[in-house]
């Protein structure tokens, strides 16, 4: 039998599930924008990287495992602060440390998660809004020149709040003991990827400056 608590964890995802869609519903019925470049484009993007899919869902399941008000406080966050990053990103704005940012958020909120960590709500909000901005800037910075850029960013948040609202419907099992493990199993896998993601950005990263100092010599020669 459902408790009240369990009923609103599942309202809460469910409400995110369907005002995320809404705008997608809304733009493909009336033919605004162009849909393959722009709202489809953009829901794509946030879904076709590991590290951008588990760390939004880790948002999703922190949220739940704190409660109330973190259960919708921590979802609705992101993906305002994440559009908010995305005009950064379109416009050209440089953020120091973004790569970073995204390769520390699957991580430390998977570590949040396997841990149960508490802390304070204007705490938690905090870093979730530091991430935010790295994976909004990102998906700014690779708008497709063919994408409108309107639709383009309903599409991310669309997919984003999809990502937070699974992490909530998931994160319901965390009212019962067996559930609370497996949730915080979940954390840990969470944060295993991230650290993969982390070691593979970084070793990407450190391979493009050799080649570019490589090349630098070779055109001094």
């Amino acid at each position: 039998m459902l408790t009240f608590d369990m009923r609103r964890a599942l309202h809460s995802g469910l409400l995110f599930g369907c005002v995320t869609f809404v705008p997608i519903i809304a733009f493909a019925h009336t033919g605004q924008g162009d849909i393959s470049g722009g709202v489809l484009a953009g829901f794509r993007h946030p879904i076709s990287g590991l590290d951008h899919v588990v760390a939004m869902v880790a948002v999703g399941l922190w949220g739940a495992q704190l409660g109330r008000p973190a259960i919708w406080v921590l979802p609705v966050t992101f993906p305002i602060v994440m559009a908010f990053g995305g005009v950064l990103g379109g416009l050209g704005v440089s953020i120091p440390g973004i790569e970073v940012g995204i390769a520390l958020s699957a991580l430390l909120l998977g570590a949040a998660v396997a841990l149960a960590l508490t802390p304070p709500l204007w705490f938690a909000g905090l870093l979730v809004a530091l991430f935010a901005i790295c994976h909004g800037h990102a998906h700014g910075a690779e708008l497709p020149e063919s994408a409108n850029p309107v639709t383009y960013a309903i599409g991310f948040v669309a997919a984003t709040g999809t990502l937070h609202a699974l992490g909530i419907l998931i994160g319901t099992v965390n009212r019962w003991k067996a559930g609370s493990f497996a949730l915080r199993t979940g954390g840990a896998f969470i944060s295993g990827c991230g650290c993969i993601s982390s070691c593979t950005r970084f070793e990407e990263r450190d391979a493009c400056v050799c080649c570019t100092g490589w090349s630098g010599q070779r055109l001094a020669v």
